[in-house]
């Protein structure tokens, strides 16, 4: 009988992942930027004059908020075909990353709807009407005042959803992708469970070294944006 636990094998297990991430690491970009384009829709929504445009944006937030990552990652993978399916549209054929980009863009939009408008409504409106004053159109007064401070304030909160998304990715597998947490459970199952600690592990030191090498870049990122902010104000 071999041993329970061989270090060893952490070694060959994280060298059996490590291709894999590429997966994980392009499956959130593109969660994050459609993320980030429909979260800025929603944060202009919520911002916007008109009561129901309010309403429904508040009402989606909420409604994403209180949906658990797992259930709303299966009710658009069995959901989306079924709706599409009366037409005579089969989706089922589609690769499940379109599915999990699709739930995690979703639930990004959600959390950041709330960064911009926040980090939005934190800026003194007072600037923005001094831009306009000395003559910088509507656009421009938004583009360079308000745009970059708005940036600072949201950064932190960005890169801890950004983060976030990572971890809530691994539950991905759950409906067949093949990424990192996906090649760990065949590999698993392909030992008959033999060396999961060991599996296990790999994967968390390849989480960790991700999510310390994103921390790092998003404090150098809001260091140099604040450093710029500084420099604004002591114009």
């Amino acid at each position: 009988m071999g041993k329970y636990f061989d270090v060893a094998y952490i070694g060959d297990a994280f060298a059996a992942l490590i291709p894999f991430l590429s997966v994980t690491i392009w499956v959130t970009i593109l969660s994050v930027l459609i993320g980030t384009a429909f979260g800025f829709l929603i944060a202009a929504a919520k911002l916007s004059k008109y009561g129901l445009a309010r309403k429904l944006a508040n009402g989606y937030t909420t409604l994403i908020r209180c949906t658990p990552s797992i259930v709303l990652l299966f009710l658009i993978f069995y959901g989306v075909p079924a709706l599409f399916e009366p037409f005579g549209i089969n989706l089922n054929d589609w690769s499940t990353a379109v599915f999990v980009v699709i739930t995690f863009s979703l639930q990004f939009a959600a959390a950041m709807s709330e960064v911009i408008r926040s980090s939005y409504q934190s800026i003194d409106k007072g600037q923005f009407e001094a831009a306009v004053s000395v003559g910088l159109s509507p656009l421009q007064a938004y583009w360079r005042i308000i745009v970059p401070q708005a940036l600072v304030i949201a950064l932190p909160n960005f890169g801890n959803s950004f983060l976030a998304l990572i971890k809530e990715g691994a539950l991905a597998y759950t409906i067949g992708l093949i990424d990192v947490i996906g090649k760990a459970n065949l590999i698993i199952a392909s030992n008959y469970n033999a060396h999961a600690l060991e599996i296990y592990i790999a994967l968390a030191i390849i989480y960790w070294i991700l999510s310390f090498i994103l921390e790092r870049l998003f404090y150098l990122l809001e260091k140099w944006f604040s450093k710029g902010k500084q420099s604004l104000k002591t114009v």
